[in-house]
């Protein structure tokens, strides 16, 4: 396991309550972070000392079944955008794709996975989650300009290198207040704030995130069902992601 935050120097600024578990830039912090969720427990965050990504995870442990404890993810994703637009350049759009994936005005930068143990039933309390991020640090010397036009890097967008560390410890404050405001003001806030950034809503239409986090869209009034788009098939799908890469999709 790698040495914690009492055995090797903190290069990153996080709040109490935290613990870092740093990886070379060969790890992948979400996997690890699953890996060890249930000795470490909540607060460890794991990240990966690389240049072109900014790649965390950070081990939650949740109070209520599976089937509504993933909704951590939007949490999570709320702390992200949070602390990127934090630290950048003014009037920049931080925006959702649905329910991981995050772009910055327009392009893919990276996006967020969300870990639980394998044999935990939807009706049982699971013994821990994993929320990871990735965010696209710098643009790959060996990626053409077509390819790379899908996708942005924070320093290509006029973030300063000092700034994607920054962000990491941005994002564990943010986190914080997310599930503070979760407890006083119920999950319907953090929802509120998830939506505001998702795109695509139409005229007339009414969009909630139900109780498993599935995305509900319909019209305000009727008999019709609202449509409803799962999360867990989404979260399986994790359309951002190219594994070969370990990292967010260029094309």
């Amino acid at each position: 396991m790698p040495p914690r935050v009492a055995d090797a120097e903190q290069t990153l600024d996080l709040p109490p309550g935290y613990t870092l578990v740093p990886l070379r830039e060969h790890g992948d912090a979400f996997v690890h972070g699953c890996a060890i969720a249930s000795d470490a427990g909540a607060g460890a965050l794991v990240w990966v000392r690389r240049y072109d990504l900014v790649e965390f995870a950070v081990v939650l442990e949740p109070d209520e079944p599976l089937v509504s404890a993933r909704r951590a993810l939007f949490a999570g994703m709320n702390a992200v955008a949070d602390a990127i637009a934090a630290h950048c350049p003014p009037e920049r759009d931080v925006s959702f794709g649905w329910p991981d994936a995050i772009l910055f005005d327009g392009g893919l930068l990276g996006g967020a996975r969300l870990g639980w143990p394998a044999d935990c039933a939807e009706g049982e309390v699971p013994a821990w989650l994993v929320f990871g991020a990735i965010l696209r640090a710098a643009d790959m010397a060996h990626v053409d300009e077509v390819q790379a036009a899908a996708g942005v890097s924070l320093l290509s967008e006029g973030f300063a290198m000092i700034d994607t560390d920054a962000i990491i410890g941005s994002f564990a404050r943010h986190l914080m207040t997310a599930f503070d405001r979760w407890n006083e003001r119920g999950f319907e806030a953090i929802a509120r704030d998830y939506l505001e950034r998702l795109p695509g809503r139409k005229a007339d239409e009414r969009r909630t995130i139900d109780l498993n986090g599935d995305l509900l869209a319909g019209p305000p009034a009727g008999n019709r069902a609202p449509d409803r788009t799962s999360l867990v098939d989404a979260l399986a799908n994790a359309a951002w992601y190219d594994p070969q890469a370990r990292g967010p999709k260029l094309g």
